[in-house]
């Protein structure tokens, strides 16, 4: 047996399920609601655990949780106080940029907290009702800003207040790499036919025509998608907010909005039943949205960096290409 023949036989040995650090971008914490002034809580997301809190004029914190004094842990005992967030072990006080404001026994401070932020804190943005934090593996600012979405911004001329969550135990990467894969929907979704796509890539962004205006997407870094899906010349939007828990578990976030259409009307029906296809199995549709089938496949599969793609599978290679500036240097050949 020639040694590149069995080279492929046994690579499968080698691959790995999630092969990628956590990329870089902004990624949803919470819902704004659900953090009152005055609140503070440990979350899990990117890997390790955060101190998430809210001060008391309303500005959102997310902060590494050991105090860099002797390593108490904020989340357990700590305080948020006005403005900053309190160690419980001796009231030293950081805020939401992770800058040292307050020593209550020193007379004479370490210089190095007037020079710079001494606690990691990540950078923090309130929209569309929700808490965004900007992830760098390597701590570097944000690259970019949060996009203005219309459906979710505007005060008035769409509804929809439903959303869901799900998680799914795969890396972000392999999770947004559906979007360009569309022979997948004819074959796992059950669709009637394998729908044209074209993709297109322009730095953070990217934009997704799959079946010539049936979806019709644009993507913003790894943690933001808006899908808009079209029939019967009804539109209906899915916001798309992914958080990597860690580098092989991702949670699904989506919200479901629509043009305020007038009750009883058709195209509320239609916009209604657009959304319902997104998620599982619309009533008298054969084919299923993710919810019915992609699990199955991202739980269990592992990551080929060098895929066998004949000419009908979509540009998965251009997707990988452009996510890649995601991840530092060091770990982009593994993509």
């Amino acid at each position: 047996m020639g040694e590149m023949k069995l080279e492929a036989l046994l690579g499968a040995q080698d691959l790995e399920r999630c092969p990628f650090p956590i990329p870089s971008g902004w990624f949803f914490v919470d819902y704004a609601e659900s953090l009152n002034a005055g609140e503070m809580r440990n979350v899990f997301v990117f890997g390790q655990e955060w101190v998430l809190f809210r001060t008391e004029s309303g500005k959102p914190g997310m902060s590494d949780p050991y105090c860099p004094h002797l390593g108490a842990h904020m989340g357990h005992g700590g305080k948020v106080c006005g403005e900053h967030l309190r160690c419980p072990f001796h009231h030293w006080e950081y805020d939401t940029e992770g800058w040292c404001k307050n020593i209550p026994y020193a007379k004479v401070t370490p210089p190095i907290i007037k020079k710079q932020a001494i606690l990691r804190t990540l950078p923090m943005q309130e929209k569309y009702g929700m808490l965004w934090a900007w992830y760098h593996p390597e701590a570097q600012p944000p690259a970019w800003d949060l996009p203005y979405v219309p459906e979710m911004e505007d005060p008035t001329g769409y509804a929809g207040s439903r959303r869901g969550s799900w998680t799914a135990d795969t890396c972000i990467q392999e999770i947004a790499e559906n979007g360009v894969d569309v022979a997948h929907l004819k074959f796992l979704h059950g669709a009637p036919m394998i729908p044209p796509v074209e993709a297109r890539y322009d730095g953070h962004r990217n934009f997704l025509d799959i079946g010539k205006g049936y979806i019709v997407g644009e993507g913003f870094g790894p943690g933001i998608n808006v899908m808009r899906f079209t029939q019967e010349g009804v539109t209906a939007t899915m916001f798309s907010y992914t958080t990597p828990i860690s580098h092989e578990k991702s949670q699904m976030n989506m919200s479901f909005r629509h043009v305020d259409y007038d009750e009883g009307t058709k195209e509320l029906i239609v916009s209604k039943k657009i959304i319902d296809h997104m998620i599982g199995a619309a009533e008298g549709e054969e084919s299923a949205g993710f919810e019915s089938v992609d699990f199955i496949v991202w739980n269990n599969k592992k990551y080929r960096p060098n895929p066998l793609l004949c000419d009908g599978d979509g540009p998965v290679l251009q997707f990988r290409k452009w996510f890649k500036q995601f991840y530092p240097e060091k770990d982009q050949a593994k993509v």
